[in-house]
């Protein structure tokens, strides 16, 4: 391939098709029709050589090669835009789709306030909630699958906070916010009238929120450095669902204080301190590097960002109810 031949046009097709991983979509983005969008796919092939985009059921699926030039087409393409056009952002009349990936009670926590916002200065803006079943992201926004991911990702974060690896990293973190864990339980629990104790708690039955449907959490290894163990004998993977068991049963549950209000069930729960040490609860963002200078992406990132600082969760956190024991 000659690189002084090659129609730069063609990159900024590629790179809306990966983005959407559909050339309908990438058409609709790019004010094109999807044959013009597939002619140009066809002669940026016959360039690099490479299928680059394979047509799958669910849209396209790129080659190793293309997932290798599109972060570096990405950055560049987004380097170009802000030093050509640097002060032609308006978040006012963006029209952006915004994929993002949370458990359901973070989608609670957050999403509201983030409507409010785009209600008001950012009518264009649109965003997509993907169901997040992992607590590694980074494969999905690899992929382009998503363009944030929010949420308690504690192998990546460590790995992404220290050492070369981290350093040759595309993924960007960034902490929201950090709280704590509590015991929640039904009103009028047996468990209820008294301070919880190691061995009142490992007796009991437990419910687990646990996205893979894995029997074993945080807790089970806390407990198990101290040499004990508890029965689960449930595992759900939402939030929500976890809160409406437990109002209803004798199953006790560990949830992030701050998630409580996100069962629906504050009313019918009540939390006590858990009574060993446990780590922090830490809501993380994670994105790609080729998002980083996207004025949109920012937009979004900083909204995300303000509601914490603006102590919305603090502040749900203080509404939730009050500790019984």
């Amino acid at each position: 391939m000659n690189f002084l031949t090659l129609d730069l046009n063609l990159l900024r097709v590629f790179d809306a098709v990966m983005i959407e991983q559909n050339l309908t979509r990438a058409a609709d983005k790019l004010a094109m029709t999807q044959p013009a969008v597939s002619n140009a796919l066809k002669r940026l092939r016959y360039s690099l050589n490479d299928e680059l985009l394979i047509r799958t059921a669910y849209g396209v699926k790129p080659t190793p090669r293309a997932e290798a030039l599109w972060p570096v087409i990405r950055q560049a393409l987004c380097s170009l835009e802000s030093a050509i056009a640097p002060d032609s952002f308006d978040v006012s009349q963006t029209k952006i789709t915004f994929r993002m990936a949370m458990a359901d009670a973070t989608a609670a926590l957050w999403m509201p306030t983030l409507v409010r916002s785009i209600q008001n200065d950012a009518p264009g803006i649109n965003v997509r909630m993907v169901p997040l079943t992992t607590r590694e992201p980074r494969p999905m926004l690899l992929r382009g699958d998503i363009d944030i991911a929010v949420g308690f990702f504690p192998g990546v974060v460590a790995q992404l906070s220290g050492g070369q690896a981290a350093g040759n990293s595309p993924i960007r973190h960034e902490r929201l916010y950090s709280g704590r864990y509590v015991c929640v339980m039904r009103r009028d629990h047996p468990l209820a009238g008294s301070e919880l104790t190691v061995d009142d708690y490992c007796a009991a039955r437990h419910l687990l929120v646990s996205f893979s449907g894995r029997a074993h959490g945080l807790i089970d290894e806390v407990l198990a450095k101290m040499g004990r163990e508890r029965h689960i004998l449930l595992t759900v993977n939402q939030f929500f669902t976890g809160g409406r068991v437990v109002a209803h049963s004798d199953l006790i549950t560990v949830l992030p204080r701050h998630l409580i209000s996100a069962t629906g069930m504050t009313e019918a729960l009540i939390w006590k301190e858990l009574p060993f040490e446990t780590p922090q609860v830490h809501i993380d963002m994670l994105w790609h590097e080729r998002d980083s200078r996207n004025p949109a992406h920012q937009w979004l990132r900083d909204n995300l960002t303000s509601m914490t600082h603006s102590n919305l969760v603090a502040e749900l956190e203080q509404n939730n109810m009050d500790d019984d024991s």
